[in-house]
């Protein structure tokens, strides 16, 4: 595992401050070649119009490179450096951090390559070695097999490569994070077409900083009002969720791309940086709890990353689309429906004005094809633009730009004006594929416009917005336990005095029972004759089940028989189930077999948990049956969780009508299922210690009845 260990809490910003915003820098390995790394690294640190502060070159063969005095070593230096980047051979790289450490530098960089990445024991001791040094010394290290780091404000360009240098960032700029340097300096060349970054930070094997030091370090960094992350994997993302809730605190929005999201993908993230991918439900889950904006493309992160920069909190849910194209806003239409995003008829007031100022052969309305009629007269586009800003039900208006020449540039500008009079957001959705066009860098750098390359990345920009300003709502509210008091307690000694590794259903209820989850009642009957005495008590029609603790899934196994209404059926069942239980390979212990009342048909929905090796215990919810493997269809967060969460986890299911009483069958009790939900979810994390995995499938909820007819539950492998 190459990434920090678990037990380190995050660096302090103070602690990272002599690495990434140093007053003088050093760098090893300078050379008379213009192209070795050292070289490089160099010139983009203390060329013209760069760093301010001292750089010194380091090289024992040279006393002088050009003008610029040359220093033997470290320690020959006039001053302590701030910053050293190291850019020589692995082997000789230990001695140079040593010497680093000796003087008191405050961090260093290693570019040098071929440590534990490669996974072989001798170069992963070699990189532990290093981290022990600097951290006996309290120097910080970045790297090994890193690109370095910029911070654009102080003129620092921290690379061995070419790199995109436009100078001090505008104000509303974004810092950006990566794992990967290739992938970080890619995203960094957005300085070409107008995007302002305050920082890029990258961490290579973060076998010291990782990436959430560096997010936690950009959170309390005033440079930067949004914080974008493109990482692999990491150890513990706890720490992450940590520099997450500093994002939080500061005010700052933190939108996160991960990598290895496929079998082969997490493969290669081991095999990149020695990252753990782990689980994309699991990171998803943690995200959404944490208030972080997840995209799914990494196209989507500097664009989306942006606009959060950029969007004050919205004033209404609704977004209008204009444009100058019938068609553009057809596009438009389907991915707002896609992602959830309101489009809501203007009111009769705007609508009086956009049919005043749109030809009849226009479309006033939202979208508003607005014609390109109106182009021709820049006031009645202002006005357009004016008359749905000035909506009470719109937050943001969406215009497309569909072609890039020097004339439309203008109607950015009034796009923004329009945005900032009213304290809302402009989104300039570049569909024109001249994608350096007349226009594209005012677009970015206009302070009230947010500039997307994707009408797909748009508009679920916007949705992210609407769910983060529920989130943040939300978040404000605390939610406290559902279960009863002695639940945690009377659970733990039930687990305990099962002997089996898999409880049986009987044993799992009574678990479920004892957080307060509604259970069908049951009878264990050892032969027919009992079987059918207790179905005369509970009342037909009735359910036979085997117990047994080795038979989990008693559909595949014929052990299960639903819907039985007289004693002769029962007894008849009985030796059925019986006889298969029996036919069992290998041969399965049988406690007997359970009598249950039929219960009455309702939705029915899965609620299960399992302990993440990286997150601990998770909840997830979908519909029940066998309809959960089929469709696919959960919802998924990190335990526990509270009813309203319950409830939104409710609302991400794609099969939610299912709930409100579809086909004549009746609506179910949200709040009574949430609350079921919460305390299924309490269970998990409280024994988290002792429960693996468990797995309520299903409960049958119809109106206020919520019950689990079955439950499953796994045991922790001693």
């Amino acid at each position: 595992m190459m990434t920090a260990p678990a037990s380190r809490p995050l660096y302090r910003p103070d602690e990272l401050a002599r690495t990434f915003s140093p007053r003088s820098i050093a760098v090893v390995g300078v050379s008379t070649n213009p192209a070795a790394f050292g070289s490089i690294t160099y010139a983009n640190i203390a060329g013209p119009g760069r760093f301010a502060g001292p750089v010194y070159m380091v090289n024992a063969k040279y006393e002088r490179i050009g003008e610029q005095r040359c220093y033997p070593s470290i320690a020959a230096l006039p001053e302590t450096p701030d910053c050293v980047f190291i850019a020589v051979p692995r082997d000789a790289v230990e001695g140079i951090v040593t010497e680093c450490a000796e003087r008191g530098v405050g961090g260093v960089v290693l570019f040098s390559s071929g440590f534990g990445e490669t996974g072989q024991p001798e170069r992963v001791a070699q990189q532990q070695r290093l981290v022990a040094i600097a951290r006996r010394a309290n120097m910080r290290l970045v790297g090994p097999n890193c690109v370095g780091f910029m911070n654009y404000g102080l003129g620092v360009v921290g690379t061995f490569g070419t790199a995109s240098f436009k100078g001090a960032p505008r104000p509303g700029a974004i810092g950006l994070v990566s794992q990967s340097g290739a992938v970080g300096a890619a995203l960094a060349q957005a300085q070409e077409h107008g995007t302002a970054l305050s920082h890029m930070l990258t961490c290579g094997n973060a076998s010291d900083i990782d990436v959430a030091d560096q997010v936690a370090y950009l959170a309390a960094d005033p440079a930067c009002k949004a914080v974008a992350c493109v990482f692999e994997g990491m150890s513990d993302p706890a720490r992450f969720l940590t520099a997450a809730a500093l994002c939080h605190e500061a005010g700052k929005p933190l939108v996160v791309h991960k990598l290895g999201t496929s079998e082969r993908g997490a493969q290669a993230a081991v095999s990149h940086t020695g990252s753990v991918a782990g689980s994309q439900a699991a990171y998803r889950a943690a995200f959404e709890q944490a208030g972080v904006i997840m995209v799914d493309e990494l196209e989507a992160l500097l664009d989306t990353c942006t606009f959060f920069a950029k969007a004050p909190p919205p004033q209404a849910r609704g977004v209008a689309v204009a444009a100058v194209s019938g068609g553009a806003c057809i596009m438009l239409a389907d991915k707002a429906e896609l992602h959830g995003v309101e489009l809501p008829h203007p009111t009769p007031a705007t609508m009086a004005v956009l049919e005043r100022l749109i030809p009849e052969y226009g479309a006033p309305g939202n979208p508003c094809d607005m014609t390109a009629q109106v182009l021709s007269t820049p006031k009645d586009l202002h006005d357009c633009f004016e008359a749905l800003m000035a909506d009470p039900q719109y937050g943001a208006l969406v215009v497309p730009h569909t072609f890039a020449y020097a004339p439309a540039t203008a109607r950015i500008e009034t796009l923004g004006k329009a945005a900032a009079e009213h304290g809302k957001i402009a989104c300039n959705v570049w569909m024109t594929q001249h994608l350096e066009g007349p226009g594209a860098i005012e677009s970015e750098q206009n302070p009230h416009v947010a500039t997307f390359r994707s009408m797909n990345h748009c508009m679920a920009a916007l949705g992210a917005w609407h769910k983060r300003s529920d989130w943040l709502r939300e978040h404000a509210r605390a939610e406290g336990r559902v279960a009863p008091a002695q639940a945690r307690e009377r659970a733990a000694a039930l687990l305990a005095a099962s002997p089996n590794a898999t409880l049986t259903e009987r044993e799992g209820k009574e678990v479920l029972a004892a957080y307060g989850v509604p259970v069908v009642r049951d009878v264990l009957t050892q032969s027919a004759d009992e079987a059918a005495a207790a179905a005369r008590e509970l009342g037909f029609p009735v359910v036979l089940k085997v117990e047994s603790p080795d038979i989990p899934h008693k559909t595949e196994a014929g052990v299960i028989r639903l819907g039985v209404k007289t004693e002769e059926e029962v007894r008849k069942a009985f030796d059925e189930v019986m006889r298969n239980a029996q036919a069992v390979s290998p041969p399965a212990r049988i406690s007997g077999v359970l009598v249950q009342p039929m219960v009455p048909q309702g939705t029915e929905i899965m609620v299960g948990a399992r302990v993440d090796p990286q997150f601990g215990p998770m909840v997830v919810v979908g519909l029940g049956g066998i309809f959960v493997e089929l469709l696919k269809d959960t919802s998924v967060r990190l335990a526990p969780v509270g009813p309203r969460e319950a409830r939104r986890m409710l609302g991400e299911l794609k099969a939610q009508r299912a709930l409100q009483g579809f086909r004549g069958t009746e609506p179910v009790d949200l709040e009574r299922l949430a609350e079921a939900i919460a305390r299924i979810s309490e269970l998990a994390a409280d024994q988290r210690e002792h429960i693996a995995e468990l797995d309520v499938n299903p409960l049958i909820c119809a109106g206020t009845r919520i019950i689990a007819v079955d439950a499953l539950i796994a045991k922790q492998k001693a």
